[in-house]
């Protein structure tokens, strides 16, 4: 994928509704293993607990999905949890929502907006991150391309990586796949077709942001 959306990593939030305690974990997770095991792990912690729900979607097309109600009402906890993490276009992430019940029911409808505003609000708390793919691009110069080069380089579209002061300076950017071949014609064009300009690895660059 060129670019997805997921969870900056671990988070946990609580809200009380009609003195019902809901605790949000959220769990950034790439395998359906690691999704069990972050399950297991709260409902370890929170054994006496009246309820451990959880839901998670895990793959490129969402392909692995979960919805668990442990006990609530079918439809009620699990399916709604599943739809927020949908509703966001969020991928490779496990939410549980702990309840210690209060004393008052909260009828089908209650459950339904009380596990959705949960998983809503801790996801707020724990941040979304935007992954996309790039290309690391690394240029080859000589020492008195450098001061031209990097200035050049630092107030373009391309974020450097890193610089290593060799023999020559090699330079490593990152690079959107589909810009690629207008980087190396820019540094060709810059350097005067004195750069050595090679593509490296392919990596997910991370930048959070604040609400989808």
């Amino acid at each position: 994928m060129e670019k997805y959306y997921t969870v900056k990593g671990y988070g946990e939030n609580e809200i009380v509704i009609e003195k019902s305690r809901f605790i949000c974990y959220v769990q950034r997770a790439t395998t359906e293993e690691e999704a069990v095991q972050f399950i297991q792990e709260i409902k370890k912690k929170h054994w006496d607990a009246t309820h451990n729900c959880s839901a998670y979607l895990i793959g490129e097309h969402d392909q692995i999905q979960k919805a668990n109600d442990d006990g609530e009402p079918s439809g009620t906890a699990g399916v709604p949890m599943l739809e927020v993490l949908k509703k966001k276009g969020l991928k490779d992430t496990v939410v549980v929502v702990t309840r210690y019940f209060g004393g008052i029911k909260l009828g089908a409808g209650g459950l339904v907006r009380a596990y959705s505003k949960s998983v809503s609000e801790g996801l707020k708390t724990t941040g979304i991150v935007e992954r996309r793919l790039m290309r690391v691009m690394h240029t080859k110069i000589d020492y008195t391309w450098l001061g031209k080069v990097e200035n050049e380089l630092r107030s373009s579209v391309y974020e450097i990586k890193e610089i290593h002061y060799l023999e020559n300076v090699e330079i490593e950017t990152y690079v959107e796949e589909g810009q690629k071949q207008a980087f190396i014609e820019w540094m060709t064009e810059l350097t005067n077709g004195k750069a050595e300009i090679y593509e490296g690895e392919a990596v997910y660059l991370e930048k959070e942001i604040n609400e989808i």
